[in-house]
């Protein structure tokens, strides 16, 4: 279970909940964070479970949480869509991200690319051979999701945040989890522009060729393009 793998409930006595509330913890994280807003149609029971390694079940029961607490609207016959937060205020891990919001946004680039880069080149070198099957995965998924940005905003989460973990070192984990975590309204709508998903999904694929190598260079260079996209584009939609 790798979506958000920060929140709270993933340590200590917690982690032992149920998936399906560890799954509506989860998304409803992503709903506080603002990566799903109100009007989101939420990706099919099949699509998310394929996306976040759970059964169907598991995803029905967790989205009945959700609607419990009037985050999401559930209708007959179709998608299920974000209302908003709900009543209930999310009460978030320890983080540096309260600390990031009056950053300049080039502040926060340029810190993320010094994190992120020398996480892959550790993830480069300590990457198991499950994580490059999962991230694969996602990425030949993602490429049936060039007009659903909803859905690719969610497989790219999962897509980082294995790749941060194989790093293997947690502390870097939580750092590079709160840069990628800023700015993400601006990410939204760079992601909604045509072409920008295309873009995304063939950096993610150039990443994970690069891994497969084991070369911590070629694995730089690969994020190092990606990084680049992500800034000119982000810094596309605030100018705008």
């Amino acid at each position: 279970m790798e979506l958000i793998d920060r929140i709270p409930g993933e340590h200590g006595r917690v982690s032992k909940r149920t998936v399906k509330d560890q799954i509506s913890d989860k998304l409803a994280y992503m709903i506080h964070s603002g990566l799903l807003r109100a009007g989101d149609e939420l990706p099919s029971e099949r699509t998310l479970a394929t996306t976040l390694e759970v059964s169907r079940e598991t995803v029905r029961a967790a989205i009945g949480v959700l609607h419990a607490r009037r985050m999401v609207d559930v209708s007959q016959g179709a998608r299920t869509k974000v209302v908003g937060p709900g009543l209930l205020p999310m009460h978030e891990s320890v983080s540096t991200l309260g600390n990031l919001k009056d950053r300049s946004f080039e502040e926060v680039a340029e810190a993320r690319a010094a994190v992120e880069l020398q996480v892959i080149w550790l993830s480069a070198q300590r990457i198991t051979d499950n994580e490059l099957v999962r991230l694969s995965s996602l990425v030949k998924e993602q490429e049936l999701m060039l007009k659903d940005p909803v859905g690719f905003q969610i497989s790219d989460r999962e897509f980082h945040t294995t790749l941060y973990k194989s790093c293997g070192n947690s502390l870097l984990v939580d750092v590079v989890s709160d840069f990628y975590d800023y700015a993400l309204e601006y990410r939204r709508r760079a992601l909604q522009r045509p072409g920008a998903i295309k873009h995304s999904v063939q950096d993610h694929k150039d990443i994970v060729e690069a891994l497969k190598t084991r070369n911590p260079d070629a694995a730089v260079a690969a994020m190092r393009g990606h990084l680049d996209q992500v800034q000119k584009t982000t810094m596309k939609e605030m100018a705008s």
